[in-house]
C-alpha cells in the first residue's frame, strides 16, 4: 500500500518523526499528512513542507496526485492535543 510506503520514507528520513496518513478520496493517490519531528524545531513551514516534497518527490504526480501536508514540532503536536 502507498501509504505504508509514504510513512516508512518519511519515518526512515526523518528523526524522531510519527506519520499520520489518510488517503482523502479513497483513490489511493490523495492524502492527508501529518508528520511530527524535532526536526521542524526553527524551520519555516515552507521550509517544513520542502523536506517533505524532497523526499516524496519521486512520488509526486506518479503515485500522489495531491498531497494535504502538516508538519508540527512535538511542542505543537503536544500543545495542539
Amino acid at each position: 500500500m502507498i501509504e505504508k510506503k509514504i510513512t516508512k520514507i518519511l519515518e526512515e528520513n526523518i528523526k524522531d518523526s510519527k506519520v499520520f496518513i489518510q488517503d482523502i478520496t479513497g483513490s489511493n493517490n490523495h492524502f492527508n499528512l501529518i508528520v511530527i519531528s524535532s526536526v521542524f524545531d526553527g524551520l519555516t513551514m515552507i521550509q517544513q513542507h520542502q523536506v517533505i516534497y524532497k523526499l516524496l518527490g519521486s512520488m509526486i504526480t506518479k503515485e500522489i496526485h495531491a498531497l494535504q501536508i502538516k508538519t508540527l514540532t512535538w511542542k505543537q503536536w503536544k500543545k495542539e492535543n
